[in-house]
């Protein structure tokens, strides 16, 4: 996978990336309690990373524009603090109709569009990440969770 994956990321779609991290996982002898969190955990990140790739306005956590979708900055966003972080910096950015809380020229700002953030929000919601208040913390022990997914997904790519 290691080979293909820069061209998946710069270029294909949700279901297609997610599919190729499934069949990788099925490749390796991983615990059943990783694999079930490993799919539904990518699928929430590339739910809204894919249309700011198509959108070319990718950033990363320190709000800096990216030109590529690769696996690197998908591994960035995949700590749960950062993520949390995305789905609120695109809430607001959907109600504000352009992109705010990024270091993006205004001009680049304003050409976005709003994302569906149904299933990164129902991701996030499952592991108790209050989406009303960007304050409240989640507890710990879903962060350490999702260590423990990203280190996964990073051995496979």
């Amino acid at each position: 996978m290691k080979q293909k994956t820069y061209e998946l990321f710069k270029n294909e779609s949700v279901d297609t990336i997610v599919n190729e991290i499934e069949k990788e996982l099925k490749t390796r002898n991983e615990s059943p309690f990783w694999t079930d969190k490993v799919a539904p955990f990518s699928r929430a990140i590339l739910s809204v990373l894919v249309p700011l790739r198509d959108k070319d306005l990718l950033f990363t956590p320190e709000g800096e524009y990216i030109e590529t979708l690769t696996p690197e900055i998908f591994l960035r966003w995949s700590d749960f603090l950062s993520l949390k972080t995305l789905a609120f910096t695109l809430a607001h950015s959907n109600e504000a109709n352009k992109l705010v809380r990024t270091k993006l020229e205004e001009e680049k700002c304003e050409q976005y569009t709003p994302i569906d953030l149904s299933e990164l929000g129902t991701y996030l919601s499952r592991y108790t990440v209050n989406l009303e208040n960007e304050s409240l913390d989640f507890p710990i022990a879903n962060y350490n969770l999702h260590q423990g997914v990203s280190n996964v997904i990073k051995s496979l790519l």
